[in-house]
């Protein structure tokens, strides 16, 4: 079943709500370096590219994408992610700056800044990709010190978004401090979750696994709309949760909910790159509903966004112009 559409009109007084809103984001921030030069010839040494530099840039990403993606839309963002003590610290921590996120970071001198460093060619082609990270998790006493800022800062929150990446931030510790503070300010809570920590998520609003996540938790394979409707509710049942939008790439995404369940179709018309494209899902679910969306009514925004983030290139933002225009295009369709 199609979810019914959102009215433009519906869609502005929304986006207007969103400067109202505070979004607390707990998870594995990164920082994304991209090293982009010409590649004319190959490697004597190596069946290898030599890329000649041109420019390094470097974007905010993972946990700090999806609050940049909450600045972007208007909205307000709060922070809390593990860092280490480097200079990429510095340069995340500058980013998050410009972004407009308050940023509260704790660093544990035993592990690098998580940071993903591509090299492209000018055409944005990636040719190859470095991690500098630990994927541990973090120490009983730096999870404690989470957990402190969690109490402190939800008094002020709308909504709580958790980005687990698996890079070690998200501890049973920390989840069970973000659902504790959720219930007892009576907000929703969303994540975007890893099938490891699939039991740490009982009691979400709402959890975004892509199908390949749904797949592993579920052990079946999500090639219908049929099959993404049976592996939804297993999801939901496995995790605990109360809603599940799976995202399905160019099938689009599959809502289910207390008293709704059906399919949203691709909005994207080109697709550049697909990196992101998660965490501005659920950055614009939580800021919809922090302001008074329905959860189908957010789906729809949330599937609007990553059809215009996946046609820029990196980890992207969208603003609400762009946001408002791709739903009236969509009306029109």
């Amino acid at each position: 079943m199609l979810l019914p559409p959102l009215a433009p009109e519906r869609a502005q007084r929304l986006a207007a709500g969103f400067a109202g809103a505070r979004i607390l984001v707990i998870g594995d921030a990164m920082l994304d370096r991209f090293i982009a030069g010409r590649v004319a010839r190959i490697s004597p040494e190596a069946p290898v590219p030599v890329v000649t530099f041109a420019r390094e840039t470097h974007r905010i990403g993972g946990a700090a994408n999806v609050a940049h993606n909450i600045t972007a839309l208007g909205g307000k963002a709060s922070l809390l992610a593990i860092t280490g003590q480097d200079d990429a610290a510095g340069t995340l921590a500058h980013g998050c700056l410009e972004a407009g996120i308050e940023a509260s970071f704790v660093a544990d001198p035993a592990r690098p800044t998580t940071t993903k460093v591509r090299v492209v060619t000018e055409r944005n082609q990636q040719v190859a990709r470095i991690d500098y990270e630990i994927d541990r998790d973090i120490s009983a006493e730096l999870a404690a010190r989470l957990v402190v800022l969690i109490e402190q800062q939800v008094p002020t929150a709308s909504a709580i978004v958790v980005s687990d990446y698996l890079k070690g931030c998200v501890t049973l510790l920390v989840m069970r401090a973000a659902l504790r503070a959720a219930a007892e300010h009576a907000i929703p809570l969303f994540v975007d979750p890893k099938i490891p920590h699939i039991d740490y998520y009982a009691g979400a609003t709402v959890v975004t696994p892509n199908h390949h996540e749904a797949e592993a938790a579920t052990y079946m394979r999500v090639r219908t709309a049929d099959d993404a409707s049976v592996a939804a509710r297993e999801f939901r049942d496995r995790v605990g949760c109360d809603a599940v939008l799976m995202t399905r790439g160019d099938e689009g995404m599959w809502l289910l909910a207390k008293d709704v369940e059906g399919h949203l179709p691709a909005s994207a018309r080109e697709v550049a790159d697909v990196t992101g494209a998660g965490d501005t899902v659920i950055a614009t679910m939580a800021l919809a509903m922090a302001v008074g969306a329905t959860i189908v009514e957010a789906s729809r925004l949330a599937n609007e966004a990553a059809g215009i983030a996946v046609g820029k290139f990196g980890a992207a933002t969208v603003t609400p112009l762009e946001l408002l225009r791709a739903l009236d295009l969509s009306a029109e369709r």
